[in-house]
C-alpha cells in the first residue's frame, strides 16, 4: 500500500512516557456500520499527558487500544474529516469535533446518530465515559465558525474542566472556604478555572499560586485576588482563613506544605491536572480524608441527572465560548504538519518546555 493507503499513530509505553514509537498499518475500508475519519487536526497540551500519567487509574489507554499491551496511544482533541462511510446518516466530507488517537486516520462505529452529534459505539468503548465518545457534527452546526477551531480543539476540553471546577465547588457551598486558592495557576486549565470563578459576584475571593516567573502574567489577566509565588506560601498565606485548593499541579511537594501550613483551615483540596508530574506523590503532611481527584465526567453525568438533558451542555458551552475568546489575547498557538513535528511538540510538552501562553495544534499527516 502507498502512504495515502496506511494508518501513522504515535504510540507511547505506559510505563515511560519518554519512550515512543511511530507505527504504520494498512488501512482498510470501513465495515457496514463504520466511518473512516482522517484526523485533520489536533491540539496538544500538558492535559493530554495527564490522561498518560493516570491512563491506567482512570482508563484513558482503553479507548484506542494497541496489540500490544505495554504501549498505549494518547487521546487529543480536534477534528476529523469523514472520508469513506458505511454508516446510515454520515457522508463522506463532513466535519466532526471529538477525541482522536494521535494518528492520520481512525474508525468510528455512530449509534445515536442525531444531526448535532452522534456516539462512538465501539464495543471497547461502550463502558468509558459518553463525554469521551461524543462526536460533534460541525457540518451540521449553523453557527459553526472554523476560524475557532484551534481555540475549540485546545481550549474545550481544558475550560470544560474549568467550569465543571467552578460549578462542584458552587454545588458544595465552596466548602464553607472563605478563599479559593489555585495552585499552579498559570496552567490554561487553571487561567479557564479563574475566569468562570471572577464571573460568578458570589464566589470567594481567588488566590493564584504560581512560580515566580509567571506571577507578572498573571497579573496582568486580572483574574486573580491575590498572586503568590511558591516561596510565599508560609510568609503570606494567612494560616486560619478556610480554602478550597483547586490543585493543578499534582506536586507532592507543595501541596503537603499547604496542607501543613493550613491545617483545619483546609477545607478541601481538588486535585485536577499533573503539570508537575515528576513531582508527584504526597507527603505525611498531606491531609487525605479531605482531598479527592477530580473526574469531570462523574460531575457533568450528576449535572445530566439535577438539570435534565442538555442543560449542562448549553450552559458550559457559552461559558467556553466567552473563554476561549478572551482566551486570543494571551494564547500563543503553534502548527505542527508530520511524524517528526508531532514528536518534537510531544517531547516538549513532556519536558515541560512549553510555556504557558503557549498550546500546539498538530496535524500527523
Amino acid at each position: 500500500m502507498t502512504a495515502e493507503q496506511t494508518t501513522r499513530t504515535l504510540e507511547v509505553c505506559k510505563t515511560d512516557l519518554a519512550r515512543y514509537r511511530l507505527t504504520s498499518e494498512d488501512r482498510r475500508s470501513p465495515a457496514p456500520g463504520e466511518i473512516t475519519v482522517r484526523i485533520a487536526r489536533f491540539g496538544f497540551t500538558a492535559n493530554n499527558i495527564t490522561y498518560g500519567v493516570v491512563g491506567e487509574r482512570i482508563g484513558y489507554w482503553r479507548f484506542f487500544p494497541t496489540q500490544d499491551e505495554n504501549w498505549g496511544v494518547l487521546p487529543v482533541w480536534g477534528i476529523g474529516i469523514v472520508e469513506e462511510s458505511a454508516a446510515e446518516g454520515i457522508s463522506a466530507g463532513e466535519r466532526l469535533f471529538g477525541y482522536w488517537p494521535i494518528a492520520s486516520h481512525t474508525t468510528l462505529e455512530p449509534q445515536k446518530v442525531q444531526p448535532d452529534r452522534f456516539f462512538d459505539g465501539a464495543a471497547h468503548r461502550r463502558e468509558l465515559p459518553a463525554v469521551y465518545n461524543r462526536y460533534v457534527r460541525l457540518s451540521n452546526d449553523p453557527v459553526y465558525d472554523p476560524a475557532m477551531d484551534d481555540l475549540r480543539m485546545v481550549l474545550w476540553p481544558l475550560y470544560a474542566t474549568s467550569y465543571c471546577l467552578y460549578d462542584f465547588a458552587k454545588d458544595n457551598d465552596w466548602f464553607d472556604a472563605r478563599q479559593v486558592l489555585i495552585v499552579s495557576a498559570s496552567s490554561k486549565t487553571g487561567i479557564g478555572t479563574a475566569y468562570a470563578f471572577k464571573e460568578d459576584p458570589e464566589a470567594p475571593p481567588l488566590l493564584a499560586l504560581t512560580s515566580a516567573g509567571h506571577a507578572d502574567k498573571l497579573r496582568a489577566l486580572g483574574l486573580y485576588d491575590e498572586i503568590l509565588t511558591y516561596d510565599e506560601i508560609e510568609k503570606a498565606l494567612a494560616p486560619d482563613r478556610p480554602t478550597l485548593i483547586i490543585d493543578m499541579s499534582g506536586s507532592g511537594s507543595v501541596i503537603s506544605r499547604l496542607h501543613r501550613h493550613l491545617g483545619p483551615a483546609m477545607r478541601y483540596t481538588s486535585h485536577v491536572g499533573l503539570t508537575h508530574h515528576d513531582d508527584a506523590g504526597m507527603g505525611e503532611d498531606y491531609i487525605r480524608d479531605r482531598s479527592a481527584m477530580f473526574f469531570a465526567p462523574g460531575h457533568i453525568a450528576k449535572r445530566g441527572k439535577d438539570w435534565g438533558p442538555g442543560e449542562f451542555d448549553r450552559r458550559s458551552a457559552a461559558f467556553w465560548e466567552r473563554a476561549a475568546k478572551a482566551s486570543a489575547d494571551w494564547l500563543s498557538l503553534s502548527h505542527g504538519v508530520g511524524a517528526d513535528a508531532v514528536i518534537a511538540a510531544y517531547r516538549e510538552v513532556l519536558e515541560g518546555r512549553t510555556p504557558a501562553n503557549k498550546a500546539w495544534t498538530l496535524t500527523m499527516g
